[in-house]
């Protein structure tokens, strides 16, 4: 009887843990939608200012902006990297500062020295265990990044950009492809890298002429700062998405594993409890034989 106890006991204790790890599922689901909403809609925005700075780039050969000058003299590289602040979520993490790491490493082969910036407890941890000092970190971007408190990180960036304090910017993020899709990814924020044309110099608008006013450099001046915002700002919505995905799988692989082993106790404990039962029998019987 012991063992058949023991059985049913550890499998109540798995059927309470499938009740919360469907719950987190369904809770992860449902954040899911909201941030794949809230990435996808600023897409298109962000196409749409690279496309305009393209074009307003083609034929300008002499084109000069500070956010687009490769700067040297630092020797110093700062790489933000874009982690959660909660666990649960598969390899999410994992697959993010490995990559972190790598960009690290290779930057600091390069001869530069490496700023790290961390969002997300996460990160903050993780670089906390390696004793590696942090130059700034926060746990105030969740599911919702809001677009001013980036915009105020990305301006501080390329104002260290232009006093020359940095040559470059790196962002590591998980990409967001498709829900079964997400890849961890470094983003060279800056330097900029000269716009391509809208359509790669083919197509039929190829050779057209276009009369800007203001002037395309003046364009350009406004233009490419909102680029280097959006462009951040799409890097926090895509790992916002891109964590609930992760979460989602991981927390439907948690249930659908409980409910394997839910069922394999089921059987265990009707093995124990038939065993238990045809002792019982045998005792009867046996004791009744020895009153004859």
């Amino acid at each position: 009887m012991a063992k058949a106890r023991a059985i049913a006991k550890r499998r109540k204790a798995v059927q309470n843990i499938r009740k919360i790890t469907r719950t987190m599922q369904l809770i992860a689901t449902a954040r899911f939608q909201a941030a794949f909403k809230r990435a996808t809609a600023t897409k298109p925005y962000t196409e749409g200012i690279a496309r305009l700075a393209g074009q307003l780039a083609a034929g300008q050969a002499g084109l000069d902006h500070p956010l687009m000058r490769v700067n040297t003299q630092s020797g110093r590289c700062r790489v933000m990297v874009l982690t959660s602040n909660r666990g649960l979520c598969g390899g999410y993490n994992g697959a993010v500062l490995r990559t972190a790491m790598a960009a690290i490493r290779s930057a600091e082969a390069a001869g530069r020295a490496v700023e790290v910036y961390a969002a997300g407890r996460k990160g903050i941890a993780y670089f906390r265990f390696l004793n590696r000092p942090l130059a700034w970190s926060s746990t105030a971007f969740e599911d919702r990044p809001r677009f001013a408190e980036v915009e105020a990180l990305a301006t501080e960036m390329m104002d260290a950009y232009r006093r020359g304090e940095i040559d470059a910017a790196l962002v590591v993020y998980m990409r967001f492809v498709s829900a079964g899709l997400q890849e961890p990814t470094v983003l060279q924020l800056l330097p900029l890298e000269r716009p391509a044309a809208a359509d790669g110099g083919q197509g039929p608008a190829a050779g057209v002429q276009y009369d800007f006013s203001p002037p395309a450099e003046d364009l350009l001046a406004e233009l490419l700062p909102q680029t280097v915002k959006v462009r951040l700002f799409q890097c926090f919505t895509d790992a916002a998405v891109s964590e609930q995905t992760a979460r989602m799988v991981a927390m439907k692989a948690a249930t659908d594993a409980a409910s394997d082993m839910i069922r394999s106790l089921s059987q265990q404990y009707n093995r124990a409890r038939q065993t238990q039962i045809t002792l019982e029998l045998l005792d009867i019987v046996g004791g009744a034989e020895g009153l004859k």
